[in-house]
C-alpha cells in the first residue's frame, strides 16, 4: 500500500472546499489514516518545498502556504501516488481536466488549492514530515475487500 500526503492549501480553505476535496479522495477508494488542521510554520514550509530552493518563485511559495491554515491529510492505497494526482489534476488549472479538484475548482496556477506527493519515495518523506507515527491510525475499512485485492 502506497501512502500520500495531501494538503489543502490556504486558497481552498478559505473558499471553503475542505469537504469537497476530503470527499473526492474518499470516493476515489482512497483510505485517510491521518489529519490536522494547521497554520504551517515557515520552518516546516521551506523543508517541504526545499526542492523548489533557488528557484524563482520558491519564496512566493512559502510565503503563500504559510499565508493561512491547511488541512494535512495522509492517505493510503493501492496506486495511492496516481490515483490521488490524477483525482487532484494538472498543476496549472487551466490544463487540468474537467473532473478533477483542479479542473472543477481551480483558478490560476499559484492558487491550485492542493499538493500531492509526486513519487512513492516522497510520499512517505512528506507523511513522516508532517505526521508522527502516533498520528497515523492503522483501521481496516469494512468494505476494503470490495476495493482492493
Amino acid at each position: 500500500m502506497e501512502r500520500t500526503l495531501i494538503l489543502v492549501k490556504p486558497d481552498g480553505v478559505q473558499r471553503g472546499l475542505i469537504g469537497e476535496i476530503v470527499g473526492r479522495f474518499e470516493r476515489r477508494g482512497l483510505k485517510l489514516i491521518g489529519m490536522k488542521f494547521i497554520q504551517m510554520s515557515t520552518e516546516l514550509a521551506e523543508r517541504h518545498y526545499a526542492v523548489h530552493q533557488g528557484r524563482p518563485f520558491y519564496v512566493a511559495l512559502v510565503s503563500y502556504i504559510t499565508s493561512g491554515p491547511v488541512v494535512a491529510m495522509a492517505w493510503e492505497g493501492n496506486d495511492a501516488i496516481k490515483a490521488a494526482r490524477n483525482t487532484i489534476g494538472a498543476t496549472n488549472p487551466v490544463e487540468a481536466n474537467a473532473g478533477t479538484i483542479r479542473g472543477d475548482f481551480g483558478m490560476e496556477i499559484g492558487r491550485n488549492l492542493v499538493h500531492g506527493s509526486d513519487s512513492p519515495e516522497n510520499g512517505v518523506k512528506e507523511v513522516t514530515l508532517f505526521f508522527a507515527d502516533e498520528e497515523i491510525v492503522d483501521w481496516q475499512r469494512v468494505t476494503e475487500a470490495w476495493i482492493c485485492e
